[in-house]
């Protein structure tokens, strides 16, 4: 589908990005390029759709030539994905979604059916969702309807630039869980660039690891995980969790996998509270008091229903925050709670309910999938159904 022949760049000031560079991306895969700052990620990505051009060397599509394509009609035909999201603030999210494919003279009924079938694929409902702005939504919604905005027009490739490195853990653990799912409906030809080793393995078919504008290992997660190319991989992969591969009867404390917790105090007022979920990208506070005891949680929804009253704080409105796990537990225990509960993550208490921390879903079973045989997560020890 895409393939680089021996491309190298080299800018006017002497900088070589690129050097003979040589792969090939299969139709309907999705490959996660991934390595250090610098390390020529970016640029192998942007020579697909022209924004950058090689020195040396060709980047075919089809076995075309992107340097003979018109850059114009090149970009409308390629999804692209960045971090920043780049949603136009002044149009709504339907009119965002529908973008290119007004572009491309499609007739009215067929982009609105169009952008409505995607909302739905990422859970967001047309009729509530379609005449919003962006900035009625949460960082993590936004970057869904960036996400959809690059699938709209149906391309066959699609350019992601680490499209969740700017959102909190949460959001980003569920939106690589609706890649994953978005990806296996649509099964497009997606370039992802990352620089989280994490995400490579739970998101890509493959895996291109990069190192000073050279291509050091190709290969599927599992291949490169049981046999990584040499020692620059093995770091980049990392020790400890090449080790735990070896042990695959030793799982983690909770603690090693808790994420930091978005929190506010009770006497929070809604738009204050509105503020504070925006800006840092998540749709749920857990509210806490002056020790850092748990006492509950208020989403955005549950603000959106009464945001006209003035005189209500979160305390008024927030609901329990059940289930929750406390922190000298197993991990297999908290594995069990979030698969039996259906909840997206799972606060860490201390034995007097000061929140700790927060365990993901998509982090857990990260971590389960290396511990397949650990018989500490046998049903007839813990009396669930957690196990691989």
């Amino acid at each position: 589908m895409i393939r680089f022949e021996s491309v190298s760049k080299t800018y006017e000031n002497g900088y070589k990005a690129l050097d003979g560079v040589s792969l090939e991306v299969n139709r309907g895969e999705l490959l996660a390029i991934i390595g250090p700052s610098g390390c020529g990620k970016t640029t192998t990505m942007k020579m697909i759709n022209r924004l950058v051009r090689p020195s040396q060397g060709r980047v075919l599509i089809q076995d075309k030539d992107v340097a003979a394509l018109d850059p114009v009609e090149l970009r409308r035909n390629i999804g692209y994905v960045i971090q920043s999201i780049g949603l136009l603030p002044h149009m709504t999210i339907a009119d965002n979604v529908a973008l290119v494919p007004k572009l491309k003279r499609w007739n009215r009924e067929r982009y609105v059916g169009r952008v409505a079938e995607l909302l739905r694929m990422v859970n967001l409902d047309p009729e509530v969702y379609g005449s919003r702005y962006p900035n009625e939504l949460s960082g993590g919604q936004q970057q869904r309807i960036g996400v959809i905005r690059a699938l709209a027009a149906d391309p066959e490739i699609v350019l992601m630039d680490e499209p969740f490195s700017a959102l909190d853990p949460i959001s980003r653990e569920q939106l690589q869980d609706e890649l994953v799912q978005l990806q296996a409906a649509v099964r497009k030809t997606i370039v992802f660039v990352t620089h989280d080793i994490d995400e490579a393995i739970k998101i890509a078919d493959r895996i291109c690891i990069m190192k000073d504008g050279r291509v050091v290992q190709i290969a599927a997660p599992e291949q490169m995980l049981r046999h990584p190319a040499d020692d620059f991989v093995r770091s980049f992969i990392g020790e400890e969790r090449l080790q735990r591969l070896q042990r695959p009867g030793t799982l983690p404390e909770i603690g090693d996998v808790m994420a930091r917790p978005v929190t506010a105090r009770p006497g929070k007022g809604l738009a204050e509270a509105i503020l504070q979920m925006r800006k840092q990208r998540v749709d749920t506070l857990l509210v806490v008091d002056n020790e850092n005891v748990l006492l509950g949680k208020v989403s955005v929804w549950d603000i959106h229903s009464h945001y006209q009253d003035e005189q209500l704080t979160l305390g008024d409105m927030m609901k329990p925050a059940v289930p929750r796990v406390t922190v000298g537990r197993p991990l297999a225990e908290a594995v069990q709670i979030i698969s039996r509960e259906g909840v997206a993550y799972l606060p860490v208490v201390s034995g007097e309910g000061e929140l700790l921390g927060v365990i993901t879903r998509a982090s857990l079973v990260d971590v389960m999938a290396e511990q397949c045989g650990d018989e500490t997560l046998s049903p007839a020890r813990e009396g669930g159904t957690a196990q691989c």
